[in-house]
Parts: C-alpha cells; structure tokens; sequence
C-alpha cells in the first residue's frame, strides 16, 4: 500500500455543512475502492496566493490515505467535475507526520511566544 497525501480547495462560499459532505463523500470513494483514511483535517478558509475562478479564498481540506494508484485516479476523477472545488492535489510520501498540526489556531501561538 501508498502513503499519499490528497488536498482539495473548495470555494468560498461553501457553508460548514456542505465541507462534511465534501468529506464524506471523498472518504466513500476512497473505501470504496479499498482505500483507508488515515486522517481527515478541516484547514478551514484560507486566503489563496491568486484568484482561481474568481475566488480570493479557498476552504482547505487535507485527508491522509493508504491505497494505490487506482483508487488516487477514482478520487481525482470525481473531483475535476465537481462544481464545488477550485483545486486538488495528491503526494505520495514515504511517511505521515501525524503528530504535527500546522494549522492550530494561531491566537494560540502567539500566546505561547509572549510567555
């Protein structure tokens, strides 16, 4: 089994509810076709380098998989026709850094740096 890590953008206008079902929906597929979800983490709305379809901000969804080269061609498929999202991206890595959250709440950070 690959180690791959898969990054979609939705566009901005998404409501909370509809990123669940954007998840869900790509985890199905994902199992579907003898996939696992190692991990699953809301990014939430960030501000994106350029504008992509009009969009000055993207909401980041970023899943942890174990699979093959099947199933990563299944889930990229389904999502270029999706309406929902601007962007995707998956890289095959060699492990996950599961400990790490690179998008912890940021008044946190800087709470901690003043102590």
């Amino acid at each position: 089994m690959n180690l791959y890590e898969h990054t979609i953008i939705a566009r901005q206008d998404t409501s909370p509810s509809e990123i669940k079902q954007l998840t869900e929906k790509y985890s199905k597929i994902v199992e579907k076709n003898h996939g696992e979800i190692v991990k699953t983490e809301n990014w939430g709305l960030i501000n994106l380098s350029y504008l992509i379809k009009k969009n000055k901000k993207g909401s980041y969804i970023h899943f942890k998989i174990k699979g093959d080269g099947n199933m990563i061609d299944e889930l990229e498929k389904n999502e270029s026709i999706d309406k929902k999202l601007l962007r995707y991206l998956t890289i095959k890595v060699k492990e996950f850094d599961l400990e790490t959250n690179y998008f912890e709440n940021r008044e946190n950070k800087e709470k901690d740096a003043k102590n």
